[in-house]
């Protein structure tokens, strides 16, 4: 079966583009959504420095620059989708996203992960903006529910999921893909998002989660489901996980945002219908960007 990466970026932890290509090709992914990830350097901890070269780190718009992206694409374009996200607080935003569109052909706009609320009127007109030119829009929310006295600081990305409904709300036109700790923690009605990213393996999913709530309530609402946090919010119970994936086949997407295959052994392990297997691995995103 044909199988789409929605959500990765060039460089990330230690994969160049031979490394990548490699790894796509032992999970049999043949296509994959790069994101770039652009904010101030003051939006990010060290944890994520560690993360990508000290090259890239010298970069002035943010850990993961829309440049390697098109580095990836230019080298091996059947294999890569373009993404490209200013930072929506930089002056010329939009202006950017609109002319990696036009001029370099960036069909995802993503990932948007800096550290201001969804709602802030920055946020709404880049998002507004990629609506108007057909781009999904990845989104990373995280709460800051760290905090210890050793480290004040902790970091947070896009507020709450209520500032989430109020950007799906702003922008009726533009395909949102939830993504990260902050959003798939509400897939259960209980208040773990106060005390944890993640929750424990076993912890059961309560009803009346935000998420469901969210995407019955929002058709622009879509599930992006990278990394530890989809994985984990599906597999904490396979049952809901399966009546989940059942009832919105149609939205969401399979994404790893590292190069594992622990979101592909859980997913198989459902025994999904052949026709909901396909949307979620590779017709749903093609239908994203077939604009």
């Amino acid at each position: 079966m044909k199988i789409v990466d929605a959500h990765n970026h060039p460089d990330w932890c230690g994969h160049d583009l031979t490394k990548f290509l490699h790894n796509m090709d032992e999970n049999g992914i043949s296509q994959c959504w790069l994101m770039p990830w652009e904010c101030a350097p003051t939006d990010y901890s060290s944890y994520y420095q560690s993360k990508i070269p000290a090259e890239v780190l010298g970069s002035t718009t943010g850990p993961i620059p829309f440049t390697r992206c098109l580095s990836y694409v230019e080298r091996c374009p059947e294999r890569f989708i373009l993404g490209c996200c200013p930072d929506p607080r930089r002056p010329g935003a939009c202006d950017m996203l609109v002319a990696a569109h036009d001029i370099y052909g960036a069909r995802v706009c993503g990932e948007l992960k800096v550290r201001t609320m969804f709602d802030d009127p920055d946020v709404i007109r880049l998002c507004r903006t990629a609506g108007e030119l057909g781009m999904p829009v990845t989104v990373h929310l995280d709460y800051d529910c760290q905090k210890t006295r050793r480290e004040p600081w902790s970091e947070w990305f896009g507020g709450t999921i209520d500032a989430l409904e109020r950007l799906l709300q702003a922008c009726p036109e533009t395909r949102i893909l939830g993504h990260a700790p902050g959003f798939w923690i509400h897939i259960s009605g209980d208040d773990l998002w106060q005390t944890a990213k993640y929750p424990a393996a076993d912890a059961p999913v309560i009803p009346g989660g935000r998420v469901s709530e969210l995407l019955r309530k929002y058709p622009n609402l879509y599930g992006d489901m990278s990394g530890g946090s989809g994985r984990l919010a599906l597999s904490r119970d396979p049952e809901h996980a399966r009546r989940f994936i059942t009832e919105f086949q149609d939205r969401l997407l399979f994404a790893r945002d590292y190069f594992d295959d622990g979101l592909q052994v859980f997913l198989d392990s459902l025994s999904l219908p052949e026709p909901i297997r396909e949307k979620i691995y590779f017709r749903n995103a093609g239908k994203l960007i077939a604009q």
